[in-house]
């Protein structure tokens, strides 16, 4: 006879397992082949370029993995470079299609007004405080996917990253695989676009001219990469390791 009184398995992890899923995760993403590494950061930085929103560049669970030991530095560095590269040719071949497609010219061009004015400004921060931006920005995204730790469910991790990231996308905090989409966009309507699109708009024009190649490099992508490490890897990766995984945790 059935039991009526049966507890039912709760779909969620406590935040130890949840460590201890972080680290399994990070191992097998540190020792996945190249190849499919690569295809997969690619499809990472599609995705990412069409809503130019969600993505993280250092996860929490490769970095605890490599806090335990349990990867090598070599492995975790090489897992970054190519996952970094790999999001930035995806998000530039949608860079591509956008512009041979003409989504930018849509509502008589205020589409490709709007992407200008969104790229220049971001070319304009100061060295500081794209960082500072960018750490603030992973901190929310990696947050999000320590959250997705503690269930197993599809619908328990959409509800996971819902809050977090739409917190940094509101609060217009950096990252810098959504920006490889937004500033080298903003650069091809720049470059090759009818120049109507912004000589008469005074809030574009005022600062087109920060718009670069070197500022993106220089000003937003090198800044912005280094706050997203810092706010991932440290903020949160290693915070969480030394609560839940490391010698210290299980002393305190």
């Amino acid at each position: 006879m059935e039991n009526k009184h049966e507890i039912k398995v709760i779909d969620s992890l406590l935040p130890p397992e949840m460590a201890r899923a972080a680290e399994e995760i990070g191992m097998a993403k540190a020792s996945m082949g190249i190849r499919k590494t690569t295809m997969l950061a690619i499809l990472a930085g599609t995705f990412i370029a069409f809503g130019a929103v969600f993505s993280t560049l250092v996860s929490t669970g490769s970095t605890m993995s490599w806090a335990s030991r349990k990867v090598s530095t070599r492995q975790i560095l090489q897992n970054w470079m190519i996952v970094y590269l790999g999001n930035m040719l995806g998000a530039f071949s949608i860079v591509l299609m956008i512009w041979l497609s003409g989504h930018y010219l849509f509502g008589d061009g205020i589409i490709g007004a709007n992407i200008l004015k969104i790229a220049a400004v971001k070319c304009e921060l100061g060295f500081i405080q794209a960082v500072v931006l960018g750490i603030l920005c992973n901190i929310l995204v990696c947050l999000a996917i320590w959250l997705c730790y503690s269930t197993k469910s599809t619908h328990g991790k959409i509800l996971a990253i819902v809050f977090p990231i739409t917190a940094f996308v509101a609060a217009g905090f950096e990252h810098s695989v959504a920006n490889m989409y937004f500033i080298p966009m903003g650069l091809f309507v720049k470059e090759w676009a009818d120049p109507s699109l912004w000589t008469n708009v005074p809030e574009i024009s005022q600062h087109i001219e920060s718009l670069t190649w070197g500022t993106y490099l220089t000003r937003n992508l090198i800044p912005v990469t280094i706050g997203n490490i810092l706010g991932g890897a440290g903020f949160v990766g290693i915070t969480y390791w030394l609560i839940y995984s490391s010698k210290w945790s299980s002393n305190n």
